[in-house]
């Protein structure tokens, strides 16, 4: 039998997938070589959570089907609620919902309201009040407010819920009321250190066992073996467009000089790029954004030959992560890692 590694997952459908169906292939080569979460994130194109999880639940019989992430503001509570509990049955309890703050350019663009980190304090309680079977009349908080929430009395169950997280509050936040945390992709080991004694020390001071609080590394998992081209866009695309999207967080987070990034926005290559960068820039805008990126910057990563891809991926646990989430590889792309990792 394949062996189990329930500290390490993949996230379904990286990058710009052509067909939603890949992702009943992908849950089905991880869960055969052991990978222990499929992590589901959300695009409106083509990667809508609820579908997803249903649909690899159904095909699956071990791995965990997580949401990282969904928003808890563009769904009713108890829409969000519905789903949470059907992935749950139909999973047979594999089910983790997974939150985060979302992007707040992306927000601006479609009318979404920012997320605080009350609203989603606030959302947790109403998802841990419905998965106690409670009925919650005129609720209103940070929230929203609603006249009736109820789901089913007869509910006596507890939902695990996870929240993607970069900064302080709400690395406190998830030490404070969640059962696990995501860090952000190309955090440096000093960040990650930080990040994970954040999340245990709310833990604590919440009167929680900070070992319960679970805090995946989200690791960039890009080896040798894969093209070079396709290196580039996993690495230098993926860096790059996050630093489109909240370029100041991950430098504020990781510690790293601002006037990198402002050259970084300032070039007339990144400006001409219609769109996120790993998605449609071409080889030759990469590579001349590679020249932009200093290479410590993409250093926290899983990079080089199978064997120094696995000597990275421990090293996240060396730095108190709980977890490692390889992150922008699909299963066929993570197969010689996880030879080396057996």
């Amino acid at each position: 039998m394949t062996r189990h590694f329930p500290e390490l997952g993949f996230y379904v459908l990286g990058g710009q997938p052509a067909s939603a169906r890949e992702a009943l292939t992908e849950v089905r080569e991880a869960e055969a070589m052991g990978l222990g979460t499929a992590f589901i994130s959300e695009r409106y194109n083509l990667k809508e959570v609820g579908v997803l999880c249903g649909a690899t639940a159904a095909v699956t019989e071990r791995i965990r089907i997580q949401t990282a992430a969904t928003n808890h503001n563009t769904r009713h509570p108890l829409v969000t609620a519905g789903m949470a509990r059907t992935a749950q049955s139909i999973s047979g309890g594999r089910f983790v919902l997974g939150l985060g703050r979302g992007v707040r350019l992306m927000q601006d663009t479609y009318g979404i309201p920012h997320i605080t980190t009350a609203q989603m304090e606030d959302f947790v309680g109403i998802m841990r009040r419905l998965f106690r079977g409670e009925s919650i009349l005129g609720h209103n908080g940070p929230a929203g407010s609603w006249p009736v929430l109820h789901l089913d009395s007869a509910l006596r169950e507890h939902l695990p819920m996870s929240l993607v997280a970069i900064g302080p509050e709400s690395l406190k936040l998830a030490g404070r009321c969640f059962d696990e945390v995501i860090l952000h992709t190309y955090f440096t080991d000093e960040t990650t250190q930080r990040c994970v004694r954040i999340v245990k020390e709310a833990a604590e001071q919440a009167g929680r066992n900070p070992d319960e609080v679970l805090v995946w590394s989200c690791f960039a998992a890009i080896g040798d073996h894969i093209p070079e081209q396709l290196r580039m866009k996993k690495s230098v695309g993926r860096l790059a467009t996050y630093l489109q999207g909240y370029g100041d967080l991950m430098v504020k987070i990781n510690r790293w000089d601002p006037a990198v990034l402002e050259r970084f926005r300032a070039d007339p290559i990144v400006q001409s790029v219609p769109g996120a960068i790993d998605g449609v820039g071409t080889p030759k805008q990469l590579e001349h954004i590679a020249t932009l990126i200093p290479d410590e910057w993409l250093a926290p990563s899983a990079t080089g030959s199978p064997e120094q891809c696995v000597a990275a991926i421990r090293n996240q646990f060396a730095l108190g992560c709980d977890g490692v989430i390889l992150h922008g590889a699909r299963p066929t792309e993570l197969a010689p890692i996880m030879a080396a990792y057996n």
